[in-house]
């Protein structure tokens, strides 16, 4: 009888809960649920709807219980950074989207006490307006920490919500800028410096831990019951975690944001690394050296705003046919969350010379993204003096053809697209280890 598990990847878009078995050597998958994502608008605020997000969980579990009557385990993962604060079990809402601007007054503050070489140094993570730092510390100058002992990061949180058991994951942990990358602990020396130390950082734990049981009301409700298990929680390292990456590689991760690196046996926190802003972000035994850069939110922009009834596989047929070669810096702060990103684009460029069509603003966003990953990948050559062979990219991004295309001719470097369901491989890999100690 196949030993089936269940891994809930949720993106800042979309999430679905997949099934995987082991058949032979091979793991087979299967989707079992789909629901939509997205920001919610709140009070002048960007937020998740965190409640509805259970609620998804809830649903997809229910629906895999219906089909499979025995799953082993379940394990959870999603983007990094945003949180949910709690006071003992009183939980504080809105949950505020990375992408909100709240955290633009105390940037200067946090850097005040702690300049941010002595940050890098320490953490290795590359500045982000949006990392949990300098949202905590928001919370902190605002008054919503007042109260409030634990934070659990939002993979974190839905693992609680569905155990009561709390604790942190040290992948997702890494991206809070506020984990030693020596230790691999929280380092208490910045957290009490900025006055934080009133949450709990207990000592992230590695993934392939069991977390608990489901509890007995969420099991009846779900109709069954199964291991809760820490898998790589933050989506990137579990994508990583199912790239079969081979010597030479480097990866992108490829979905509302790109994350492209390589992986190294330890954090590389020098000051040419600072300067560079790259980023040191946890794995499974390795250190995932990358790079945020803007990704597929620029394309999933422009067809709300453009195209909504058209599906992205006619947005890349539009831009197939477009001449448009222009491309502009999509890491600027203006394509962030802009009001319009057509907009955004149309004063990126000099007057007559923007895109026009549909297809024109597609083009300029993929000519854009190749353009950019060009220019990473010859930075991190340069800068560790390595070959890259191949690019591995894998998410929803590996899946358009075009800019697969573009970003081989602008790199000069062999890409493979890996099928989309990396992160969920990567998660359901960590729950076999888990559950039956197979590497």
């Amino acid at each position: 009888m196949k030993k089936v598990y269940l891994a809930i990847d949720i993106g800042a878009s979309s999430g679905r809960h997949i099934a995987g078995w082991r058949q032979g050597d091979q793991l087979i998958t299967e989707e079992v649920y789909r629901f939509p994502n997205g920001i919610v608008e709140q009070g002048g605020h960007l937020t998740w709807d965190i409640d509805a997000l259970f609620k998804h969980v809830k649903r997809g579990i229910k629906a895999a219980f219906e089909k499979y009557r025995d799953i082993q385990s379940v394990a959870i993962d999603t983007w990094g950074c945003d949180y949910v604060l709690l006071g003992k079990e009183n939980e504080l809402r809105p949950v505020f989207a990375y992408r909100d601007g709240r955290t633009g007054d105390v940037i200067d503050s946090v850097h005040s006490i702690v300049p941010f070489e002595r940050l890098y140094a320490a953490t290795g993570i590359q500045f982000q307006p949006f990392n949990t730092i300098y949202q905590l510390y928001a919370d902190k100058v605002c008054g919503r920490l007042n109260g409030v002992t634990d934070f659990l990061m939002i993979p974190e949180y839905l693992s609680y919500r569905l155990t009561g058991l709390k604790y942190h994951e040290y992948t997702d942990a890494t991206t809070t800028g506020l984990v030693n990358a020596e230790s691999r602990d929280f380092d208490m020396k910045i957290i009490s410096a900025l006055g934080l130390n009133g949450l709990n950082f207990e000592k992230p734990i590695m993934p392939g831990s069991a977390v608990g049981i489901i509890k007995a009301d969420i099991a009846e409700e779900v109709g069954g019951n199964t291991i809760v298990t820490v898998a790589p929680s933050h989506d990137t390292a579990a994508a990583v975690e199912g790239m079969p990456l081979l010597p030479g590689d480097a990866y992108i991760s490829s979905g509302t944001w790109s994350l492209l690196g390589v992986k190294l046996p330890k954090a590389l926190t020098d000051e040419a690394a600072r300067i560079g802003n790259w980023s040191n972000e946890g794995g499974v035994g390795y250190m995932r050296y990358q790079k945020n850069i803007m990704g597929m939110w620029l394309v999933q922009s422009l067809k709300r705003e453009l195209c909504p009834d058209k599906d992205f596989a006619e947005l890349t047929e539009m831009a197939k046919a477009s001449a448009f070669d222009g491309a502009v810096d999509i890491d600027a702060p203006e394509f962030l969350a802009p009001v319009s990103m057509t907009e955004a684009f149309v004063k990126a460029f000099p007057k007559g010379k923007a895109p026009v069509t549909t297809g024109d603003f597609v083009r300029a966003a993929l000519n854009s993204l190749a353009k950019v990953y060009a220019k990473t990948l010859c930075e991190l050559q340069e800068r560790e003096n390595i070959k890259i062979t191949r690019l591995v990219i894998a998410g929803g991004g590996a899946k358009n053809k075009l800019l697969n295309d573009l970003t081989e001719a602008a790199t000069g470097v062999p890409v493979v697209a890996m099928p989309i369901e990396a992160t969920a491989i990567g998660n359901l890999k960590s729950q076999i280890r888990a559950t039956e100690n197979i590497d």
